[in-house]
C-alpha cells in the first residue's frame, strides 16, 4: 500500500459497530438512548449535590466531578458516531479524529485517578474518622481533582502530538466507532515502537498506580472494619464503600475483558463490539448504582424532583 505523511491526511473513516445496513436504526436509536439515559443520570447527580447542603462533603464533591466525567466521555465518543449513522457517512476529519482521540485519553485517565481519590477518600473516613475534617480539607479536595486532570490533559496531549510525527498508509480505515490510539497507531507505515512502548508506560503508570492506589486503600479499609467490635459499626463502614467498590468494579472489570477479547480474538469488529462495555455502559450505569446503593443520594434525588415537579404549581400560585 502507498504511503502518505500525515500532512497529506484529511480525513479517517471510522467502519463502526456493523456493515449491515439494517442494523443501522437499532444502533442508532439504542446509542441515542444511551447517551441520553448518561447525560440526565449524570446531571441529575450533580443537580442533586449541588443543592442539597448535606451533601457538600468530599465523597460527593468527587462524585459530581466524576459525573461531569463520565458525561464529557460520553459527549466526545456518542455524538460523532450518531452524526456519521444519520448521514450514512463514515468519515471524520484527521483533526477532528485526534482531538476526539486526546479527549478521551484525558478523560479515561482523569477518571481512573478520580476513583483512586475516592478510593483514599473513604480510607481516611474509614480509618482516620477522627482526623477526616482536617485531612480531606476543601482545598485538598480542589488541589487532588486539579493535579488529576492537569496530569491527565498532558499526558494525552503527548501522545497526540506523538501520532503527528506518523506516516500513514492510504487505506486510514479504523475498524471502531471512535478515534482509538491503538487503532490509529496500527494505520501508520511508519516505526511506531516507541509509540507503542510508550503507550504501555503510560498505561502502568496511569492507570495501574490508581489502581494499586484503590487496591491499597480498600486492603486498610478491610483490615480496619474488621477490628470493629460492633457489626452494626461493620454494616454501616462497608456501606459507605458499596457503591465506589461497585463502579471501581464496572470500570476495571469492563476495561479488562475488553483487553482480554481483543488478546483471544482476531476479529477487530469483535473487540469493537465488546468495547462498548468499558467507553460507553459504565457512564451510563454510575449514576444508577449511586442511586440505588446511597441513601443520602436516593433522598436528595427525590428532593430535587419534588422540587421541580412543583415548580409549576408554585408560578400558578405566585
Amino acid at each position: 500500500m502507498e504511503a502518505i505523511n500525515q500532512t497529506a491526511v484529511s480525513e479517517f473513516l471510522l467502519l463502526g459497530l456493523t456493515d449491515d445496513p439494517d442494523l443501522q436504526p437499532l444502533i442508532f436509536s439504542l446509542f441515542l438512548a444511551v447517551y441520553l439515559v448518561t447525560i440526565l443520570g449524570n446531571l441529575l447527580i450533580i443537580l442533586a449535590v449541588s443543592c442539597d447542603s448535606h451533601l457538600h462533603t468530599p465523597m460527593y464533591f468527587f462524585l459530581s466531578n466524576l459525573s461531569f466525567t463520565d458525561i464529557c466521555i460520553s459527549t466526545t465518543i456518542i455524538p460523532k458516531m450518531l452524526t456519521n449513522i444519520k448521514t450514512q457517512s463514515q468519515t471524520i476529519t484527521y483533526r477532528g479524529c485526534l482531538t476526539q482521540v486526546g479527549f478521551v485519553l484525558a478523560l479515561a485517565f482523569l477518571e481512573n485517578f478520580l476513583l483512586a481519590v475516592m478510593a483514599y477518600d473513604r480510607y481516611a473516613a474509614i480509618c482516620h474518622p477522627l482526623r477526616y475534617t482536617a485531612i480531606m480539607t476543601p482545598r485538598l479536595c480542589v488541589l487532588l481533582v486539579a493535579f488529576s486532570l492537569l496530569v491527565s490533559m498532558l499526558d494525552a496531549l503527548f501522545h497526540s502530538l506523538m501520532v503527528l510525527r506518523l506516516s500513514f498508509y492510504t487505506v486510514l480505515e479504523i475498524p471502531h466507532f471512535f478515534c482509538e490510539l491503538a487503532q490509529i497507531i496500527k494505520l501508520a507505515c511508519s516505526d511506531t515502537l516507541l509509540d507503542t512502548v510508550l503507550i504501555y508506560i503510560s498505561a502502568c503508570i496511569f492507570a495501574g498506580l490508581p489502581l494499586c492506589g484503590i487496591i491499597f486503600s480498600y486492603f486498610h479499609i478491610v483490615c480496619s472494619v474488621l477490628r470493629m467490635p460492633s457489626p452494626g459499626g461493620k454494616h454501616k463502614a462497608f456501606s459507605t464503600c458499596g457503591s465506589h467498590v461497585s463502579v471501581v468494579s464496572l470500570f476495571y472489570g469492563t476495561a479488562f475483558g475488553v483487553y482480554i477479547s481483543a488478546a483471544i480474538t482476531d476479529s477487530p469488529r469483535k473487540t469493537t463490539v465488546a468495547s462498548v462495555m468499558y467507553s460507553v455502559v459504565p457512564q451510563m450505569l454510575n449514576p444508577f448504582i449511586y442511586s440505588l446503593r446511597n441513601r443520602d443520594m436516593k433522598g436528595a434525588l427525590r428532593e430535587l424532583i419534588s422540587r421541580a415537579t412543583s415548580l409549576p404549581c408554585g408560578f400558578i400560585h405566585s
